[in-house]
Formats: C-alpha cells, sequence, structure tokens
C-alpha cells in the first residue's frame, strides 16, 4: 500500500493555533535556506524533518508527543555558538540536561558507529548527550524565540563550515 502523501499545511493545522505562526515562520526560513521537507505520519501525529546541505543531514525535526508538539535541532555545530547557549531559559537547560547521554563517548562500540554525540560545556556543567535526544524543546512562547535563534546559529554555521 503506497504511502500517504502529506502536506506541510496538513501538519499546521494540527498545530496548536498559538503556534502556528511561529512553525510558519521557522517552516519559511528553512525553506529559504534550501532545506528539504519530509512529511511522515507517526503514531503520535505528524513527524516532519528538514535536511539540508549534500549530502543532506537533519538540522530540525517537528514532532508530537502527549504534552505537545517538540522542535528537534541537530546542533553539529554547537561548539561554535556556545555564548549562544549561556542564554537558554531554564527549561531548555533542563531539558538539555535530562536529555540521555551519549554511550559512544564511553563504549565506541555502541550505538551506530556513524552517531557521535555533543560534547560540550553549559553553564557550568560539562555534557555528552546523546545527538537524538540532546535539543528537543517544546514549542511555546518562553521557548521559541530562543528555538528560532538556535536553528539560524545552526544554519550560519552550516552554511560557513561547507
Amino acid at each position: 500500500m503506497p504511502k500517504e502523501t502529506i502536506t506541510f499545511e496538513q501538519f499546521l493545522s494540527t498545530v496548536d493555533s498559538n503556534y502556528q505562526g511561529f512553525i510558519q515562520e521557522l517552516h519559511n526560513y528553512l525553506l529559504d535556506n534550501d532545506c528539504k521537507p519530509v512529511f511522515e505520519q507517526k503514531s503520535n501525529g505528524y513527524f516532519v524533518s528538514y535536511k539540508e546541505g549534500k549530502p543532506q543531514k537533519s538540522i530540525v525535526n517537528f514532532l508530537f508527543r502527549k504534552k505537545g508538539l517538540i522542535v528537534r535541532v541537530y546542533g553539529e555545530n554547537v561548539g561554535e555558538y556556545l555564548d549562544f547557549l549561556e542564554t537558554l531559559p531554564d527549561e531548555m537547560t533542563k531539558a538539555i540536561e535530562k536529555a540521555p547521554i551519549c554511550k559512544r563517548f564511553t563504549d565506541p562500540t555502541v550505538c551506530n558507529s556513524k552517531c557521535i554525540g555533543y560534547d560540550f560545556n553549559l553553564k557550568g556543567s560539562h555534557f555528552q548527550k546523546c545527538k537524538i535526544g540532546c535539543f528537543m524543546f517544546f514549542v511555546n512562547d518562553g521557548n521559541n524565540p530562543y528555538i528560532k535563534e538556535f536553528v539560524e546559529n545552526e544554519m550560519t554555521r552550516r552554511k560557513t563550515n561547507v
């Protein structure tokens, strides 16, 4: 059975109306920076992935959880904008703290051999976090400006490090 084609508009219609403008703005920014979106149906709702570059790598995902919509940022260049991380509100810092540790730092034989997590310092603490769970933030009024700036920082570094 062929997969159903999902559009951005279908995805957006499932987002809380308070955050649709933010999601539209982030979507437009990613498209303007040559990102390719992929829309999928998952058991918790729609899943959207934006990839950029050659070879294409994920930069942002939108995914639904019981408590709301989450944005996952793939911050592969996070070491180049640590000053920005220091400005994150407590809610976002706590999300990073709760993220799982990257097992590849302790045992290189576990997990995917192509995957290595993030190794960085934040607010006086050292973190070695899994790239899948590290930068996952709920879409809400307090987080949204920081999510946007995070994505912009990462996009800028990816474009200048080519």
